[in-house]
């Protein structure tokens, strides 16, 4: 998982590229880097091992530059370095180039296009890079049907952003299993993985497909399948609270996601709760859930030992028999489905690689789906049948904490308003559980005593009890 923002306008670009980057550390911090493009047309490379922070001390904000891409990087093809950061240059500095995702034949495009090139890194995108620089040895081709010809023979998950030194009014950017969005402005356009990158500059965004590539200007942009087929497709409003991005007076984004958990619980039964004081979901996905026989739950890491909770309520509350899957696994080693089944899909990001795959292969088998994301718009909300919102705001920390909670409280409540029991039982205990915390979370000092005098020095942690 990687985080990509590009930029093309008006305005200076590197501190829009590094603070957007700042917003998507959470997704890859082992290095970063910018590419920028000066008013001159001359082409500015700045790359660093570590944290944004490195980065920003050998970045020269001097530079007239009013367009550019960058990447913050957690690495899956060679280790951590300066050599295997991104942006990524074609060995004739033509094309510049970030990616996320991963390339499954890049041994094969190597072999084939580039027996003669001498990489400089261990990473699939130098060579994808350099598979554009070889169709762009045709002369008689345009940058777009370069990007095209490259983008025919690449397989994989990626989302690319890519700048050509000859052609420095243009902005191109293609997707493919990885996230990546068109924001909208008066005078420029961005891409980036995730829109809390670049709020602070908009809320219009526009949504890629896979299969789709985009040229962007200061002024316009154009969306087209890799075949050539035009998209025309209206921008939304992203729902996303910059002031939710910010750490305010904490030193850390998880101490502020730990003590936001009570009021993410608050928000979610006011969410989740009628006129009548009833906890109610919409009735077309009531209905839906009432019709099958059997729940296949679908997540990957902490959404995945949600779903083992969310099994609990549905069997003992909803008395629907309910498995859990892990999504990477899921696609190799199908379960035997049988039955009316519902499949329940839970991502944070609902960008979940992964669980997406499965998704897709779910809708070709024709089953039900529903989504419980905290991003309302995400590709699992938007291509699942039915979605339910964690109402959590933005999880910027990588260990999940508040999103986790929600997870578990919006399965309780699925569960609840699918019992013939009176669920006014439950708005009760999560009142409770949310009080809870409160009090939990007004002892942190003495918490953080306990943690130091006991925890520090110790490699191993055992948690004993029974059941989940």
């Amino acid at each position: 998982m990687c985080g990509i923002v590009g930029y093309i306008g008006q305005s200076a670009v590197q501190e829009i590229l590094l603070s957007g980057l700042e917003k998507l550390e959470y997704r890859g911090y082992d290095s970063a880097g910018i590419f920028v493009v000066d008013r001159m047309g001359n082409s500015h490379l700045f790359r660093e091992k570590g944290r944004i922070a490195e980065l920003r001390e050998v970045v020269d904000f001097d530079v007239p530059a009013q367009m550019g891409i960058g990447h913050t990087r957690w690495a899956t093809h060679g280790v951590p370095s300066i050599a295997n950061a991104h942006p990524h240059q074609s060995q004739d500095g033509r094309f510049t180039l970030v990616h996320n995702g991963v390339i499954e034949n890049f041994q094969e495009l190597k072999a084939t296009y580039l027996p003669d090139v001498a990489l400089t890194g261990n990473t699939d995108t130098e060579i994808v890079v350099n598979v554009i620089a070889h169709f762009a040895k045709n002369d008689a081709l345009t940058t777009k049907e370069i990007f095209r010809e490259a983008l025919k023979v690449v397989k994989g998950s990626y989302a690319f952003a890519l700048i050509d030194s000859k052609d420095p009014e243009i902005l191109w950017a293609a997707k493919n299993k990885s996230p990546l969005l068109i924001g909208v402005g008066t005078d420029f356009h961005v891409v980036a993985s995730d829109a809390m990158a670049t709020i602070q500059l908009t809320d219009q965004y526009v949504e890629i497909h896979d299969g789709e590539m985009v040229q962007l200007t200061n002024t316009d942009f154009a969306i087209e399948t890799v075949s050539g087929s035009v998209i025309n497709r209206a921008p939304y409003k992203a729902t996303v609270d910059a002031a939710d991005l910010e750490k305010g007076m904490y030193p850390y984004y998880m101490l502020k996601e730990i003590d936001e958990q009570p009021a993410v619980l608050r928000r979610i039964v006011q969410q989740y709760q009628n006129s009548a004081g009833e906890l109610e979901i919409p009735n077309e996905l009531k209905q839906a859930v009432q019709a099958v026989d059997r729940i296949h739950i679908v997540a990957c890491g902490t959404s995945y030992h949600a779903g083992w909770l969310g099994k609990h309520f549905l069997e003992k509350m909803a008395g629907i028999p309910t498995e859990v899957h892990i999504a990477s696994e899921f696609s190799y080693n199908p379960p035997l489905i049988t039955g009316n089944p519902l499949f329940v899909f839970i991502s944070q990001s609902g960008e979940t690689a992964d669980s997406r795959q499965v998704l897709v292969k779910i809708k070709e088998w024709g089953y039900p789906t529903l989504t419980i994301t905290n991003v309302q718009g995400s590709t699992l909300s938007r291509e699942a049948d039915h979605t339910l919102l964690l109402h959590a705001g933005p999880e910027i920390a990588v260990a999940s904490t508040k999103a986790y909670t929600a997870q578990i409280s919006v399965l309780a409540i699925l569960a609840a308003t699918l019992s013939e029991e009176n669920d006014f039982a439950l708005i009760h205990e999560l009142g409770i559980v949310a009080n809870a915390m409160d009090s939990i979370i007004a002892e942190k000092e003495q918490i953080a005593e306990l943690a130091e005098a006991y925890l520090t020095d110790k490699r191993s942690a055992f948690y004993i009890g029974r059941g989940l």
